[in-house]
Order: structure tokens, then sequence, then C-alpha cells
């Protein structure tokens, strides 16, 4: 007998409406074990599709058919048979998607769960090597068939589960990083454009970079010049990038190791006058606002200020006091790109806040460009929590 899952009608409807999730409030009835593929019943004992199922988390269904029929469902073994061959077949168009965009780099992400109809699965890829992150019960189960997919798919040198996010405690997971295929060494080097990085795979943020800004520092270095500050900039992206474009660079970041990663990249890729220092960029804001610094390009890049929602109303004053000071900081004429990588502060919220400094602060800006994540990190319509970085790009008006 198949694992079951029924929901309300209210859970019906979200489904129905193209969201993949159904939270803990509209389960009705299980009869499923965490990490389950289970059929999907709505409250008319008609079946809905097929998911992941989670006895943990608050989003206990994670949607993987809709509608259609997954085959084999006389037997648990028969329907992961066939649950494999659709994982299969999406990582698959995944990999093709992002052969067809051409990017002119050797690390980018190649499954980006749910907008790859791949719940919570992501993977990504630095030159021969993978980066794994399966932050549910349901593809945590499914990692095996995972790996080995991957590694016919694209034959890599090595496979590493970074399975170290937060995330997957609210699953009743394990914080762990393990390798699961061939070898991993400590270190690897990648190319985005013209600028290489040394990448620490098992301590680097997220999976080791920040693969979602690659096409916003494109962006950037269209209008970069002069003399340029890089906020909150961890491995140096913007400041590497834009460095051929600004003859004086400083590049600031809270931790030590990042300071040192930026220091080492620059002289990599050719440009020593990259000069990264290790401070609070708060307080260093505030205090070159003081001297009457000032600089012809600027770049916000903060972490995330809104992990969750009770968290919105102290990221909001966060994300104006920055921009606030960053645009007190710039030259007339210059150039101010600003980004958000909270979900919880959507586009809407994050111009408001960006209007907000602009008066406080009495400085006129423009809108150049609007952007978000990079093509490898596509949205899926419907669904706005695969919508997460804003990126907007100022001008302060002459």
């Amino acid at each position: 007998m198949s694992s079951t899952v029924v929901i309300s009608a209210r859970g019906e409807q979200r489904v129905r409406s193209g969201h993949p999730w159904v939270y803990r409030a509209d389960v009705v009835d299980v009869h499923a074990e965490g990490g389950d593929i289970v059929e999907v019943i709505g409250p008319r004992r008609r079946r809905i599709g097929h998911a992941l199922f989670s006895d943990r988390s608050q989003i206990p269904i994670r949607m993987l058919t809709v509608g259609e029929k997954l085959a084999g469902e006389s037997s648990a073994a028969a329907l992961r048979a066939s649950a494999d061959k659709l994982i299969r077949t999406r990582i698959a168009a995944a990999i093709r998607f992002r052969e067809s965009l051409q990017l002119d780099a050797t690390a980018y992400r190649l499954v980006h769960a749910e907008a790859d109809l791949l719940p919570s699965l992501v993977v990504d890829r630095y030159g021969d090597y993978l980066a794994v992150q399966t932050l549910s019960q349901g593809t945590d189960r499914l990692l095996p068939a995972v790996t080995s997919i991957l590694v016919d798919l694209l034959e890599p040198a090595g496979i590493l589960a970074r399975n170290d996010p937060k995330v997957r405690a609210l699953e009743g997971l394990e914080q762990t990083i393990e390798v699961l295929h061939g070898d991993v060494p400590e270190s690897v080097f990648v190319r985005e454009g013209s600028i290489e990085y040394d990448v620490d795979l098992r301590k680097g943020q997220k999976t080791g970079l920040f693969l979602d800004q690659r096409e916003n520092r494109e962006a950037a270095e269209r209008y970069a010049r002069g003399r340029l500050l890089d906020c909150f900039s961890y491995s140096g992206g913007f400041a590497l990038r834009l460095a051929r474009k600004c003859p004086d660079v400083e590049a600031l970041d809270i931790s030590a190791d990042a300071v040192e990663r930026i220091r080492a990249n620059a002289i990599r890729n050719g440009v020593p006058h990259v000069q990264a220092r290790e401070v609070n960029v708060f307080d260093e804001l505030r205090r070159l606002e003081r001297s009457g610094a000032r600089y012809d390009t600027i770049v916000l890049d903060p972490p995330a200020f809104a992990k969750n929602k009770a968290s919105i109303p102290n990221a909001m004053a966060g994300y104006k006091e920055i921009n606030l000071r960053a645009m007190r900081l710039l030259s007339p004429g210059g150039y101010l790109v600003t980004c958000s990588c909270s979900y919880n502060v959507n586009e809407e919220m994050f111009a408001a806040i960006v209007h907000e400094a602009s008066i406080d602060s009495h400085t006129p800006v423009t809108m150049v460009e609007k952007r978000m994540q990079g093509r490898d990190h596509p949205v899926l319509v419907g669904v706005p929590e695969t919508y997460y970085l804003k990126c907007f790009i100022l001008r302060r008006v002459e």
C-alpha cells in the first residue's frame, strides 16, 4: 500500500494555483513516514499528485507531480524506482538548460530546487566538482540516487554534500559535510568571466561562492569608475570584477578569513590595488561619512538581514542605514549598486527603503537598472520564494 497524505481544500487550492508547498496546517491525515514519496489526496478523496513528505517540517508536502500519475504505485519499491526516473529526467533537463545559457563561467548553479521542479535539491558546479544540498527529509533520502545520476550524467571528479545549512535542523536532519564521490580538494580554482577565484567548498558561504551575483557583477562593470567602495565583499566578487575600471578600490568585510581570501584573489587576478580591510561595515560607513570621504562607485551586497518574518523590522532598518550612509558618500554622477538577498524583504519593500534613504540623505538618485539573481537561479512563476535577490543600480543625480 502506498503512503498517503490527505490535505484540506485550502491546501488543494494552493497546489492547483501552482505552488508546490503545502503547510502543516493544511494536512488533514497522514499514512506515511518522514522522507516518503506520498500520494497527495484532496478532501473529496481525489488524487492531486505525488510529493516528498516530511514529518518534522512546517512544510510537510513538497509536490513532485500534479495531476500526472507516477508509475509503479503498487509497491513502495516500484514507486521509488519511478520517482528516481523522474528525478533523473528533471536533473538532465536542468543541466541542458544551463548548457543553453552559454555562461562565461566554470562555476554556476545546475539545479535550483523548486524552480527546476526538484524541491529542496540544490546542485552547484565548481569546475570538475559538484556541491549538493538536500534540504528536506525527502531529498535527503533520495541523495544516493541523486549522486548516482550526477555521476552518470556529468562524470565529475568529486561530489561534496554541503549539508550544513541550519534549515536542515527544521527537518530533523543532521548538519554534515561529506564527500559522496571521488575526491574533493581543499581548494578549487574556478572562473567567472576573466576573474579567477580560489574556493573552499567545505567552509565557503552557501556551497563555496555566491554564484547568484555573477550577472549583476557583469552589469555593474558597465558603470563602474573612479574610486570604488565594496561593502560586505566576502570573496571580493564585485571588487575584483570592477577593479579594472576603478584605479582605487577598497573592499570591506568583517571576516578575517574573507579579507585574506580577497587579498590572495586580488594578487592572482593582477589587481593588487584592491585594498581589503577587516571592519564592521556599519561602523566603517559612519566613520567614512564623518571623515568626508567620497566614492564614485559603491557596492552594498550584505548577507540576508531578514532570515524570517520576525526579523523584517530590524532588517529594514539595517538596509536603510547602509543605503543612507552610502548615498551620502556617493559623488555626484556616481553609481550605487545595492542588493538584498532577503526573500522576506520583497522588491516593493526594498524599493521603498531605497526611496526613504534617498529622501533622508538628501541624495536624489535615478534607477538605472533593476536586476535579480542570475539566469542559472531561475524564478518559478507563482512561487515568490524563488525570487529572493534584488539588485538596483542607482545613479546620483548631478
